[in-house]
């Protein structure tokens, strides 16, 4: 049977959404909605975002859309009998969460957001290396997301917290909280931040985000780096094991801002003080299948009446309390503080 699709939000994303389709050949394009309608896009474009989610001939849509509008869009589309595809962010709290994972159980319908970056293949060949404990539990793991973005940026939806949610946290740097809570394997019970918006000093939209995470139970803790001021787009995940460690250094994009793809792995440790790099491994991936990869294990969960293998709910869910509490938590404490550090 093939699978019929509508896409809500036909810019960079929709149209990346649209490609993947078109490369299966148990699933359609039907419809597709944009305020400013691509006649060349071969689809028929509808006049709304209800117009998409309420027609009778599509069975799941692809939410494309301005970070305000997922929530409200995810839980229609679910009451509206439909499959949802959302992108990231799935909503602005986790609070939020919850509020869609009660209409998605009501519903029956299969939800899955596109935390793109689980599929990129060099973090896959890292989580199983980390997964197979060949190298020993995982100690620690640092994660950099950087990109440089200039003025014009400011004259977006981006730039206005009641659209955004956020800064770059919420923008990018959200999907490395995901990789490092994949990582962890479980949620980070303690959280410490700072969060700056020095440079481009937009209210409510921060530029940098400086986070420790850490699993009292195991111990395994977490750095984490977000920021617009990077000035070179940078993407670097370190996990460092008892016999050996994993570097992902860059992200195979269209784009190709971020450079190679490039995983490196200690096979054996070096004996210390004299480390040197002779035991490593270096992999170079060259090709970004990720998008197929999100698209195929969406239509599995469909065909399965199964929660997505990635990018389930509840995986949004843990999500969003390490950015709720990154932004609300420590951003109070940290007002306090400076609040009294002022006084004395």
């Amino acid at each position: 049977m093939t699978l019929k699709f509508g896409i809500c939000g036909f810019g960079k994303m929709g149209q990346i959404r649209a490609d993947a389709i078109a490369r299966r050949n148990d699933c359609a394009l039907q419809i597709a909605f944009d305020p400013e309608p691509f006649h060349d896009a071969n689809i028929p474009f509808a006049s709304s975002i209800d117009a998409v989610i309420e027609r009778s001939d599509v069975d799941a849509v692809f939410l494309c859309l301005p970070n305000y509008l997922n929530k409200q869009t995810t839980m229609a589309a679910l009451r509206a009998g439909k499959h949802v595809f959302c992108e990231k962010p799935p909503a602005f709290t986790e609070k939020d969460v919850d509020e869609i994972r009660h209409v998605e159980q009501a519903s029956g319908k299969t939800l899955m957001y596109g935390f793109n970056h689980r599929q990129h293949d060099g973090v896959l060949a890292m989580a199983d290396i980390v997964r197979s404990r060949r190298y020993g539990r995982p100690l620690w793991a640092r994660g950099r997301y950087g990109k440089s973005v200039d003025a014009d940026y400011l004259k977006g939806w981006r730039a206005q917290k009641e659209l955004a949610g956020g800064g770059i946290l919420i923008d990018q740097g959200i999907h490395m909280v995901d990789l490092l809570l994949m990582i962890a394997g479980q949620p980070f019970d303690e959280i410490s931040a700072m969060v700056s918006n020095m440079y481009w000093q937009t209210d409510g939209i921060e530029d940098n985000v400086f986070a420790l995470l850490r699993v009292s139970e195991t111990g395994f803790s977490a750095s984490l780096h977000s920021t617009m001021t990077q000035w070179r787009h940078l993407f670097s995940l370190e996990v460092f094991m008892e016999r050996g460690y994993c570097v992902l250094n860059g992200l195979k994009t269209s784009s190709g801002t971020y450079g190679e793809e490039v995983l490196t792995i200690a096979k054996n440790r070096s004996k210390a003080p004299a480390a040197n790099w002779d035991d490593e491994e270096r992999i170079i991936f060259s090709e970004d299948r990720s998008w197929d990869k999100e698209l195929s294990i969406f239509v599995e969960a469909i065909r399965n009446g199964e929660p997505p293998s990635a990018g389930c709910s509840l995986q949004a869910k843990a999500v969003m309390n390490v950015i709720d509490r990154i932004y609300v938590e420590k951003r109070h404490e940290a007002g306090e503080l400076f609040g009294a550090l002022q006084a004395g």
